[in-house]
């Protein structure tokens, strides 16, 4: 080769030497901006499927979360059922009886009045049947008010609301002292509230509370309040009520109820 061309080729291969070591080195720079890129996408996709699964597990806890409020709910609904059922019969049977326990006071008394008008004078025969008359109408008419009762009552369960409704409160207006009287005023207020008339129906709740505080009819009262609210989307008023069930009358039989109740709301009772 000659000595001037050697001297030509000399430059073209330092700067075709230079030119592949920085181009490498941009390459290299590229390719590990490249790597870096695609290790923080997997780490996004995996962070994204992770979000997605937890997000798969929350959706499918809420929904067996709401489908076990509800299998509680309809629990509760039905044990409130056959608990009226089983207060109505008791209710009934606790009147027989102290009617029965009256008339047979009564029997005791007017047989002695008999002995001692006989022992007077033996012509008081006649006067020995007037009071047994007196004995069989008295009988007869005490049995009304517990046919008028029992007549509501009937109406009650049959769903018959209306007329429920109506000799309830006809039991009440000829019968504000008796013994079922708060019973009765009871079962309007239970009257109304299955007619989904739940603002009266918490009316006639407070005039059972307040007018009969010593009544067994009081809790029943107070947790029947509580699910009227409810009903009404009045939820925090509801709750007070029911809590004021489990903490002031806990060995009530609604005390259960309520406690069921608050936790289908949500609410936890210790």
């Amino acid at each position: 080769m000659r000595p001037y061309r050697v001297l030509l080729f000399l430059p073209l291969a330092l700067l075709v030497s230079c030119v592949s070591s920085s181009d490498m080195d941009s390459v290299k720079s590229q390719v590990t901006d490249l790597q870096d890129q695609i290790a923080e996408l997997k780490r996004q996709v995996s962070s994204k499927e992770e979000v997605q699964q937890l997000n798969s597990r929350i959706v499918q806890q809420t929904e067996s979360l709401l489908k076990s409020n509800a299998e509680v709910t309809t629990k509760v609904g039905q044990i409130d059922d056959k608990l009226q059922n089983v207060q109505g019969s008791i209710e009934q049977t606790t009147y027989r009886v102290d009617k029965l326990s009256q008339q047979v006071t009564q029997a005791q008394r007017d047989i002695a009045d008999l002995k001692m008008g006989r022992a007077a004078s033996p012509a008081g025969a006649p006067s020995g049947e007037s009071i047994q008359d007196e004995v069989n109408v008295e009988s007869s008419s005490s049995s009304d008010p517990l046919e008028l009762y029992q007549s509501a009552y009937r109406d009650y369960q049959r769903g018959s609301f209306d007329l429920a409704l109506d000799g309830f409160r006809e039991f009440l207006k000829e019968n504000a002292s008796s013994e079922l009287a708060d019973n009765a005023a009871y079962w309007i207020g239970e009257s109304l509230y299955s007619q989904k008339k739940y603002r009266e129906a918490i009316q006639q709740f407070d005039s059972v509370i307040n007018s009969y505080p010593k009544s067994d009819k009081v809790p029943a009262s107070l947790l029947k309040k509580g699910y009227a609210f409810v009903e009404l989307g009045q939820r925090a008023q509801g709750v007070v009520q029911l809590q004021y069930v489990v903490h002031e009358h806990p060995r009530s039989q609604e005390a259960p109820l309520a406690q069921q109740k608050l936790k289908a709301l949500g609410i936890e009772t210790n």
